[in-house]
C-alpha cells in the first residue's frame, strides 16, 4: 500500500479542529472563537476636575486613572465568564492610547485575557478611535467584540455603533444580558416600557451595561500573571478626525440653600416657580 500521500480529517466538537495528514508531514488548523474587548482609561470619579490651556485641555496633574467602569465591570467581566465556560476561547483586549495607558491595560489583563493590543495614538475623537479599533479587529478575525456602554468622562456612547458600521457587523447597544450557545447569541436590552430580546449569529458587536455581569477585583495570581502576558503595541492607521474640542466648561457652582418657614407655603411656591423653575 502506498502511504506517501493520504489525507485524514477529524472534526473535534464545536471548535471544528481540522487535522490534515500528508505522509509523515501534518498540518493542524484550529478554529477557536475569538473575543475582543475594548478598554479605555478614565479619571477616577473622585478626581478633582480642572482644565488648562484656556479651558481646552483636561488637567491631568495628580489625576488617578482607572479602567472605564462600563468596560471593566460589564464588557470585560462578561467576556471572562464566557472564557471560563469555554477555555478554548481566545480573549484579547484593545486600547487606543499612549504609553501612559499601559498600566490600565495591564490591570485589565490582571482580571483576565490572553493578550492586549495598544494602538499608539491619542485622540478624543470617537470616529478616529473607532477606526483604530476596527483596523485591529479586521486583522484579528474576531467573532465577538464587546465595548462598554460609554466612557464616564465623555459619555459619547458612539464607539460600538461606529465599529458596527466600519466592520459591517450587526450591533446591539446597551445590553443587559448576553448568552452564547455555539455561534448563536441571545442578547437582552431595556427599551421603553419593557425589555427587548434579540437572537443573532456571530460575528457581532455588543455594548454592555449594568446587568450583563458583576464587577470583579483582580486577585494576586492575576496581577502577577498580567506582568508577563503579551502587550503588543501597533502604530495608528490613517483616519479622519471628525470632531475637535473647542473648550470645556465647569457646571455653575451650587447656590446656597434657602429655608422657607413652614407657615409660608406661598413663598415656597413662588421660589419653585420663579427661581428653581420646576413648576
Amino acid at each position: 500500500m502506498n502511504f506517501s500521500r493520504f489525507i485524514f480529517a477529524v472534526y473535534i466538537g464545536c471548535i471544528n479542529n481540522l487535522i490534515a495528514f500528508r505522509g509523515l508531514d501534518y498540518e493542524i488548523k484550529l478554529k477557536f472563537m475569538k473575543i475582543l474587548v475594548c478598554i479605555s482609561k478614565t479619571p477616577d470619579t473622585t478626581a478633582k476636575i480642572a482644565f488648562t490651556d484656556n479651558n481646552t485641555k483636561f488637567a491631568t496633574d495628580g489625576v488617578q486613572w482607572i479602567i472605564n467602569p462600563y468596560d471593566e465591570w460589564y464588557a470585560l467581566v462578561r467576556a471572562i465568564e464566557l472564557k471560563e465556560k469555554d477555555p478554548s476561547i481566545i480573549l484579547h483586549l484593545v486600547t487606543v492610547g499612549l504609553a501612559d495607558s499601559e498600566p490600565i491595560i495591564r490591570k485589565a489583563l490582571a482580571l483576565g485575557g490572553d493578550e492586549a493590543i495598544r494602538v499608539n495614538a491619542d485622540s478624543q475623537d470617537s470616529f478616529y478611535v473607532a477606526s483604530q479599533i476596527a483596523s485591529v479587529a479586521k486583522g484579528g478575525g474576531y467573532d465577538l467584540i464587546f465595548t462598554g456602554r460609554e466612557t464616564i468622562d465623555y459619555n459619547g456612547a458612539a464607539i460600538g455603533g461606529m465599529l458596527s458600521e466600519l466592520l459591517d457587523l450587526p450591533y446591539i447597544a446597551m445590553a443587559t444580558k448576553f448568552d452564547l450557545n455555539g455561534n448563536a447569541a441571545t442578547v437582552s436590552r431595556e427599551i421603553e416600557g419593557g425589555e427587548e430580546i434579540c437572537e443573532l449569529s456571530l460575528p457581532l458587536v455588543v455594548s454592555c451595561q449594568k446587568g450583563v455581569a458583576e464587577a470583579r477585583i483582580p486577585n494576586m495570581r492575576g496581577i502577577m500573571a498580567a506582568r508577563t502576558k503579551p502587550l503588543k503595541v501597533v502604530e495608528a492607521v490613517p483616519a479622519d478626525t471628525l470632531t475637535a474640542i473647542v473648550r470645556f466648561e465647569l457646571p455653575p457652582p451650587k447656590a446656597g440653600v434657602k429655608l422657607v418657614p413652614a407657615d409660608n407655603p406661598a413663598e415656597l411656591v413662588r421660589l419653585l416657580h420663579e427661581e428653581a423653575k420646576v413648576i
